[in-house]
């Protein structure tokens, strides 16, 4: 099967990841350690200990742990963006299209065969725990400009303006459509660690069909004329 790639914003690396087999394998173990440890016991050191190489190459690739997360965070909102492109190419109908694209935002992530290198369940867990960790950080505005976080602002983007196709007259889209992509993930993390906060149960085997049902009656609902 053919693969593919996907661009992400140069400043988020030092020297592209995908380029040699070193890089492939900094994100392949990085996702897997990060996935199972979390992001705050995750170190360059125990990293370079699991790819048995010295950690100073891991730094040739990126500045430091936040910048990979980052990186990592980032490559899943592109993505999620060209699984949305491709799923409603050739579709005129734009409530139809958002359908699609909450679909797609809220379902359970399986492997994706165009992407080999990326395990993109482990890296939607990682989204649901730790994306948040991008950006509140004191150096965001910074990160801004840099243009760390074009991705979300891309995807965010692309899903208001389906917003606006099904009503010119509503004046928040964005303002929605971030506070519906951070809800898509806030509310399985509630399910799994915060339950009082939430009515997604945790183990319901139709748990992202009743996320998807949530974000989809939320939005329809508020935009209605």
């Amino acid at each position: 099967m053919p693969t593919l790639q996907l661009l992400v914003n140069q400043n988020l690396f030092l020297r592209d990841p995908h380029e040699t087999e070193l890089g492939r394998k900094i994100i392949r173990e990085s996702i897997a350690m990060i996935d199972v440890m979390g992001f705050e016991s995750f170190t360059f050191k125990k990293l370079a200990a699991r790819i048995d190489s010295a950690e100073p190459s891991v730094y040739r690739y990126f500045e430091n742990k936040h910048r990979l997360l980052v990186y990592l965070i980032a490559w899943y909102w592109n993505w999620l963006e060209y699984k949305i492109d491709f799923g409603t190419q050739n579709i005129a109908d734009p409530t139809k299209k958002l359908k699609i694209a909450l679909g797609i935002v809220a379902a359970n992530k399986e492997k994706d065969p165009f992407f080999p290198e990326i395990d993109e369940e482990a890296l939607y867990r990682i989204v649901i725990a730790e994306s948040d960790k991008t950006y509140l950080t004191k150096q965001v505005d910074d990160d801004n400009k840099e243009g760390l976080f074009r991705g979300f602002k891309s995807l965010c983007k692309k899903i208001a303006s389906f917003v606006s196709e099904i009503n010119p007259k509503f004046k928040y889209p964005h303002s929605l459509i971030s506070t519906t992509l951070q809800a898509a993930h806030q509310q399985l993390f509630y399910a799994e660690h915060l339950p009082s906060l939430t009515d997604l149960k945790k183990g319901d085997v139709k748990l992202h069909n009743r996320n998807e049902q949530f974000l989809t009656e939320m939005v329809l609902n508020t935009i209605k004329p």
